[in-house]
């Protein structure tokens, strides 16, 4: 595991709240981990007693528009919010990820329960006893003695719609995904819904914000498209980062560049395109010919580091090698989790001028 320069491990710890979704949310919750604290009562040993823990306070917001699989279903029969996402933020963040991975992902191969999760099912059973899900959650999270908070991004039951570049208009997220129109407008319905009030507390109180990585569109975009969550963020003093994607995406986002990517987001923000971010974490190592090659056939490629178009939209570019290559292309939540300290840490420090803070960096990562 990498350590953080002994500079910037003197400095008080950070308050943290990471927003996406699916794969690349539970991935950076990883890396953000192992600098909290064991919780309070835990006998487990943190990862971080070799040296400070840099992080006081960790929250995860989460996207709540799955409708397909295991999740799809327990939202049709029993009227609740798609537990896949939360359950995937669970594991990342519980004590024994090895062995709660195993069982919370495991399948029912067969009879009735074929196709659901375990821990699909146990959030959906706690929300049943609860009769409430965002509370569930809690439950769940103090069960697994979690390094963190998670909420859903709403507790309202929302669908997505999207107007696509025909101007059709499809509904429901996997019905989204599945289209081979690009996406021109992402809604949600009911347009109304709201955040929870411990999540807009979380981003309010935040020293450091994170948006991504994950599908632009059905999984960061979504969240932004609650009620006073991006005007919460636009209204932080907490540093606020784009985690950019490594590749383009099927049906979300082919052919966008990293600047492209922003742009789609704030176009989200509302009319203002409120300003939500300050830096944007771009990968400019080089990936293995043969993963390319494998990308390739499905369209993908990486995502273009136009950094001149980044400056323009306000947001300081924070260049490196950010790659984790193995049968997929993941991020490498260690390096990914290092830079966002030292950014969230530096602007922190009265010593270091934020304006100075993204160029020491993006010199660095050359």
């Amino acid at each position: 595991m990498p350590t953080l320069p002994v500079s910037t491990t003197t400095r008080a710890p950070l308050r943290v709240v990471a927003i996406g979704g699916g794969t690349g949310l539970s991935t950076l919750l990883r890396g953000l981990k192992r600098y909290v604290a064991a919780p309070s009562g835990s006998s487990a040993v943190s990862d971080c007693a070799d040296h400070l823990c840099m992080i006081r306070d960790l929250t995860a917001i989460v996207t709540v528009t799955d409708d397909g699989g295991s999740s799809g279903r327990l939202r049709e029969d029993l009227k609740i919010l798609p537990p896949g996402d939360v359950r995937n933020c669970m594991v990342a963040l519980s004590e024994d990820e090895l062995l709660l991975s195993k069982l919370f992902r495991h399948r029912f191969e067969t009879g009735d329960l074929q196709g659901h999760s375990f821990g699909n099912l146990f959030v959906a059973a706690l929300t049943e006893i609860t009769g409430d899900f965002a509370q569930a959650v809690q439950m769940s999270s103090q069960i697994l003695a979690t390094r963190g908070r998670i909420y859903p991004a709403t507790n309202t039951n929302v669908t997505l719609a999207a107007q696509m570049d025909d101007g059709t208009l499809v509904q429901g997220e996997t019905n989204i995904t599945a289209s081979r129109r690009s996406i021109v407008e992402l809604m949600l319905e009911p347009p109304t819904a709201e955040p929870l009030p411990e999540t807009l507390d979380a981003i309010a109180q935040a020293d450091l914000i994170t948006l991504g990585p994950g599908s632009l569109y059905t999984s960061l975009i979504t969240n932004l498209l609650v009620r006073g969550i991006p005007e919460a963020i636009a209204a932080s003093k907490a540093t606020r980062v784009y985690v950019c994607n490594l590749m383009t995406q099927a049906n979300e986002s082919l052919g966008l560049t990293a600047s492209q990517h922003i742009e789609k987001i704030l176009a989200h923000t509302g009319k203002e395109r409120l300003p939500i971010f300050d830096y944007a974490l771009i990968n400019t190592a080089p990936i293995s010919p043969a993963l390319l090659a494998r990308y390739a056939r499905e369209g993908q490629q990486p995502i273009e580091a136009d950094l001149d178009r980044v400056r323009a939209l306000g947001v300081e570019p924070i260049t490196g090698n950010f790659v984790h290559e193995g049968n997929v292309l993941r991020h490498d939540h260690d390096r990914v989790t290092e830079r966002l300290l030292e950014l969230g840490l530096a602007a922190r420090s009265a010593k270091v001028p934020v304006a100075a803070t993204p160029r020491q960096f993006h010199s660095r990562a050359k």
